[in-house]
């Protein structure tokens, strides 16, 4: 069972910074894409980093770049979303996902498992 669940969302002033994790499981995990999504409301879900956990290889959404920073523990099967500089822009629903195909995607409708979700919001 593929099972993905994200963690430390919270609200910060603009500059600040969170660091969002994402266990998984269920999954053969060595040679997955895993990637980092968000979506504001009344917005369509864009890819904000994404991960190929053999090669370490990674994508940056171009509003992002610089600012954060994608990573995993293999060993725990933890990946991670380093945030620094937040703007209120940022504000958004962040998700965890992967999906069957074993490479990485920037489209969200590529990807078939998901997080619950954990809230960033940035405040001016």
């Amino acid at each position: 069972q593929v099972q993905l669940v994200e963690s430390g969302g919270g609200s910060v002033r603009a500059g600040g910074s969170l660091r969002l994790s994402c266990a998984a499981s269920g999954y053969p995990y060595t040679y997955m894409c895993l990637a980092w999504f968000r979506q504001a409301p009344g917005k369509e879900r864009e890819g904000v980093a994404l991960l190929y956990t053999s090669s370490d290889w990674t994508y940056y959404h171009d509003s992002v770049k610089g600012r954060f920073a994608i990573s995993q523990d293999k060993a725990k099967k933890m990946l991670y979303l380093q945030m620094s500089s937040l703007k209120p822009e940022d504000t958004a629903m962040y998700y965890c996902a992967t999906g069957p195909t074993g490479s990485c995607h920037r489209d969200y409708r590529l990807y078939s498992y998901w997080g619950q979700g954990t809230q960033v919001t940035v405040t001016s």
